[in-house]
């Protein structure tokens, strides 16, 4: 499988105005991941461009949309024009959509990758917790920190936390280097799912990472990170390496 990492700028006034008009939050926030799930499912298809991760400077007017897809940017604008409404034309600006290949065999076993990763580091969890700090059933989706927090014996710090739960999930493609990873930007955000505001941590996660296997590290980068990938969680975008201290 070939991968293209792709980039398309984004106008944030006509993202929230075209959002505005399918009143996806109800009377609840305006949850940006959600709206950009929908435009890029309207534009490009299910699941073409995914996992995403738009990136925005501080009082900027527009932002720059990255994602991974199969198709490169030719083939994304061939079939976004034949679909694209004029309200999204004005949010994707899709004459200077760009991409660049990411093919299989650019990596190697031991491969060492710099990444900035924004991630929602939930769990599942496996039984109820009854505290001060409120009930939670099982099965429920919580914080990966909170059955930490809430825990008995030696309490563990949240960047300690999350840089387990994301080894986890990177399972056999690679590992991460905790020496040069560290949580960069935490706070706690309301989206919707389901019609459902759901409270929850939002991550940002700069590190380096060593591929294991290079096919399974293909797959991984694909499929995203974590859950809520399809709404602008879990793309991992790489950079050269940390230096090791």
């Amino acid at each position: 499988m070939n991968l293209h990492l792709v980039e398309i700028p984004l106008a944030i006034k006509h993202l929230h105005q075209w959002a505005a008009t399918r009143d996806f939050s109800g009377q609840g926030p305006f949850d940006e991941g959600l709206a950009l799930h929908h435009l890029l499912t309207e534009t490009f298809g299910p699941g073409i461009l995914q996992p995403f991760r738009l990136m925005v400077a501080p009082r900027a007017r527009q932002g720059t949309l990255y994602g991974y897809a199969v198709q490169d940017a030719e083939m994304l604008r061939v079939q976004a024009r034949a679909a694209i409404t004029p309200a999204a034309q004005h949010v994707l600006v899709l004459d200077h959509l760009r991409s660049c290949p990411r093919p299989t065999d650019t990596w190697r076993k031991g491969l060492r990758l710099g990444f900035d990763l924004r991630t929602r580091p939930v769990v599942r969890l496996l039984r109820a917790i009854e505290s001060a700090g409120g009930n939670f059933r099982k099965g429920a989706e919580v914080d990966a920190f909170l059955p930490q927090a809430l825990g008995e014996g030696e309490t563990r710090k949240r960047e300690m936390v999350y840089l387990d739960w994301l080894d986890a999930r990177l399972g056999a493609a690679a590992n991460v280097e905790h020496a040069t990873t560290r949580l960069a930007a935490f706070r706690r955000s309301r989206v919707l799912r389901g019609g459902r505001a759901i409270e929850g941590p939002d991550a940002t996660i700069h590190g380096t990472l060593a591929v294991k296997d290079p096919a399974a590290f293909a797959q991984l980068l694909a499929r995203g990170v974590g859950r809520h990938r399809a709404y602008g969680y879990g793309m991992l975008l790489l950079r050269p390496p940390q230096r090791r201290g």
